[in-house]
């Protein structure tokens, strides 16, 4: 039997514009359900987008190494990391990655499809 992956996904967020976080945002939710698709649980830290625009709307500032702070959790109960591109974030969760001794993917193909699998429970 085979275990589905919990699987980080680890890529750019931050851009110049808001629709460019947008881009790097919908970027990662494809790659998600590319990754879901094939049998696995993708963690999108990505969505925390809308956090982000919330609290602009509350006059809250969140700095980009809070951002790290909330993100490093779940890398921590990831089993795999999927390398979107990089971006000072996602290096450091590379970087973490790779010193927890994660399995990393860098392309969708290198994931394996457990879709058909019968899964271990």
């Amino acid at each position: 039997m085979i275990k589905p992956l919990k699987i980080y996904i680890a890529g750019p967020y931050s851009a110049d514009t808001s629709e460019g976080k947008i881009r790097n945002t919908e970027s990662a939710i494809d790659a998600a359900l590319a990754i879901f698709s094939k049998g696995h649980f993708p963690y999108i830290p990505h969505l925390t987008h809308f956090v982000d625009k919330h609290a602009e709307r509350k006059n809250i500032t969140i700095e980009w190494k809070n951002w790290i702070k909330w993100d490093m959790p779940w890398l921590e109960v990831c089993d795999a990391l999927f390398y979107l591109g990089s971006s000072p974030g996602a290096e450091l969760e590379l970087r973490y990655a790779r010193k927890s001794r994660k399995q990393i993917f860098y392309t969708l193909d290198e994931i394996p499809d457990i879709s058909h699998e019968k899964v271990a429970g």
